[in-house]
């Protein structure tokens, strides 16, 4: 009889010791979950993944949970925004606008590089000798633009070339965007080496050839030249709990440039890594001037059909 009420008790308390372990075992698989930071392939994976694994190792020894890097190609990112398959960003300027208007994403922080900080400009250049040196003479040029989606390789020149009465389907002979990774030095180098007459580059990568020695500066002449605009920005989704993406932010703000962080064995710098200084707070009505601009072109997230 003992056994019996014994088999009974136990057969009622089991139920409930394993519906409470697997409750909290699904719980304590939701923090053990690494919290996916989706990186825009900039020129190759390879040079993404080196740049910035060591700021993914970083937040997740500063904050205490486990980060993951994900790799995505430009035109791939919104899958993964849609799906929420990644909790934070870090892309050019944008996609976050983008995304902030079809999914709520939040503008967080700015990187800063470069001759404007955390800001760059497009500019549409031409070799000397060509004797291109206006929006006038280049009617009839053949011209080469960066990634349909970049900021300062597409949409500030074209934006550039509309704002002063030049037509880029009408006015060019014919225009391209390159294939295949390292897009805005094939545009360099296009014109450098004579496939096109007029070019469209980020001042920033024009900085960066010409100081590792790719090019010279004096061979080019710059036609014209946007504003600076905010540049590669995190963003965090809305799905994503407030807390964190507090840390997260303060994190990167007050990232300074001599932190390391220990990546495979290696002690890394996490800012000479990833080629920044540091970051800045995204201030969304800075936005604005790329918001206007893809408008002028008739770009995501305002094209109208």
């Amino acid at each position: 009889m003992k056994r019996k009420y014994s088999f009974f008790i136990l057969f009622i308390i089991l139920p409930l010791l394993v519906g409470c372990q697997g409750k909290e075992g699904s719980v304590l698989g939701k923090e053990d979950k690494p919290i996916r930071i989706g990186y825009m392939i900039c020129n190759s994976v390879p040079e993404t993944r080196a740049r910035f694994e060591p700021l993914t190792a970083y937040l997740s020894e500063k904050i205490g949970k486990k980060f993951e890097s994900i790799l995505v190609n430009t035109f791939d990112f919104e899958d993964l925004v849609r799906d929420k398959k990644v909790e934070f960003t870090h892309t050019n300027s944008i996609l976050p606008i983008i995304f902030q208007k079809e999914y709520g994403l939040e503008l967080i922080a700015v990187e800063i590089r470069g001759r404007h900080g955390y800001r760059d400009t497009g500019t549409i250049i031409a070799l000397k000798r060509s004797g291109i040196k206006n929006f006038e003479d280049m009617r009839g040029k053949t011209m080469i633009f960066g990634p349909a989606l970049a900021p300062f390789g597409y949409m500030a020149q074209y934006a550039l070339m509309l704002a002063n009465g030049f037509d880029p389907e009408e006015d060019l002979a014919f225009y391209a965007i390159p294939w295949g990774s390292f897009k805005h030095e094939k545009v360099i180098y296009g014109v450098l080496f004579g496939a096109y007459d007029v070019g469209a580059a980020p001042r920033l990568d024009l900085d960066h050839m010409a100081q590792q020695g790719k090019i010279n500066m004096d061979d080019f002449h710059i036609i014209a030249e946007s504003i600076p605009m905010p540049y590669c920005t995190v963003g965090v989704m809305p799905h994503v709990d407030r807390g964190l993406a507090r840390k997260v932010k303060e994190t990167l703000l007050n990232l300074r440039k001599d932190e390391t962080v220990l990546v495979n064995g290696e002690v890394l710098r996490i800012c000479n890594s990833a080629w920044i200084e540091g970051f800045v707070k995204a201030n969304d009505s800075e936005y604005d001037s790329i918001r206007q601009r893809l408008k002028l072109c008739n770009m995501a997230p305002y094209r109208k059909y």
